[in-house]
């Protein structure tokens, strides 16, 4: 195997890692994005639980 045929090699190994690592950085983008989102679907279930929590407390207190 000659230089060239090295250096082609090498060349093409570089440009399917730099496509692996591509596609790597997109799919981590898109589940960053997921867990924001779930994250932020959290927060607002506990702001319900939260105030739905203390409803029942006022409710309980109060006698109604």
């Amino acid at each position: 195997m000659g230089v060239t045929d090295r250096v082609w090699g090498a060349l093409t190994s570089m440009i399917k890692l730099e496509d692996k690592v591509n596609r790597q950085s997109e799919a981590m983008k898109s589940q960053q994005q997921k867990i924001e989102d779930l994250t932020a679907r959290v927060i607002r279930l506990e702001a319900q639980l939260e105030l739905l929590t203390s409803a029942a407390m006022v409710r309980r207190l109060t006698g109604n």
